[in-house]
């Protein structure tokens, strides 16, 4: 009588482990084809109209090439800012950000969340505590966050409301120091030199079109964000961040200057 000898093999026993790891490896390629398949057609959405030859390059170095920081940003966010020296002038804002440090967040902003958005500009966030420790005149450049935040102007579009106001709880207190590289609101091109933004600090500053257009676009509500966050203690604002509320304002400008070779 021959003894039966069990096989060590998983995949053998019954579609135990080895099933199911089978299955798992199915969902990870399934889920890795997706998300290629998704760089993919941005890739394609944002070289429209270009040379065969620049697509080609376009799509290989997209495929191929590891770019770390920007797999590590992990925060998107929409708001809106104001030029430091002319309120009239307001433009939306996509930011997506990276946890650099503790209290400091990095962020790039484009004017939108598209595969061809436009890149317009940086916005660094720092703690209350770091803002503190800057120097007078530093401080100037830097805005607060917590009317943008109470309000519910500022958004992060695709998180669970829950997990967003548990965010936005610690952000209230932050500051941002925020450049724009491209005057969207009046060129087609990035011309000039970089312009200090600023965010808003009260009712009836911001274009409310410019919101509503925004919450449709995005499928977002301001009011009831505003609603939801009404829990959200609203932080005493540090003299000398907010500016242009003294009725002055700083904004950058080139300036011609002899050239220094050494």
């Amino acid at each position: 009588m021959t003894k039966h000898r069990e096989s060590s093999c998983p995949h053998c026993q019954g579609g135990g482990i080895g099933a199911f790891g089978l299955g798992v490896a199915a969902g990870a390629v399934a889920a890795i084809g997706t998300l290629m398949g998704r760089r993919a057609l941005s890739m394609a959405r944002s070289s429209r109209g270009h040379p065969l030859k620049h697509r080609a390059l376009d799509m290989a170095s997209g495929t191929l090439q590891r770019k770390y920081p920007l797999e590590a940003m992990n925060t998107y966010l929409n708001g809106f800012h104001m030029y430091a020296d002319d309120m009239g002038r307001q433009v939306e804002a996509s930011h997506f950000c990276i946890h650099l440090e503790p209290d400091l967040h990095q962020c790039v902003i484009f004017d939108s969340n598209r595969p061809d958005a436009r890149l317009i500009g940086i916005e660094y966030i720092i703690s209350a505590e770091r803002f503190s420790r800057l120097p007078e005149e530093e401080k100037k450049l830097w805005h607060s966050h917590h009317y943008e935040i109470k309000s519910g102007q500022l958004v992060a579009p695709g998180i669970p409301e829950l997990a967003e106001h548990a965010y936005f709880e610690d952000l209230i207190t932050t500051y941002g120091k925020t450049f724009h590289t491209w005057q969207i609101d009046r060129h087609d091109f990035p011309y000039g030199a970089p312009q200090l933004m600023m965010a808003f600090t009260g009712d009836g500053q911001v274009d409310e079109a410019l919101v509503e257009a925004r919450d449709r676009r995005l499928g977002v509500s301001t009011s009831k964000r505003r609603q939801q966050r009404a829990d959200i203690p609203t932080p005493a604002v540090m003299q000398d961040a907010n500016f242009w509320e003294s009725g002055r304002a700083l904004q950058t400008q080139l300036e011609e200057r002899p050239f220094k070779r050494r």
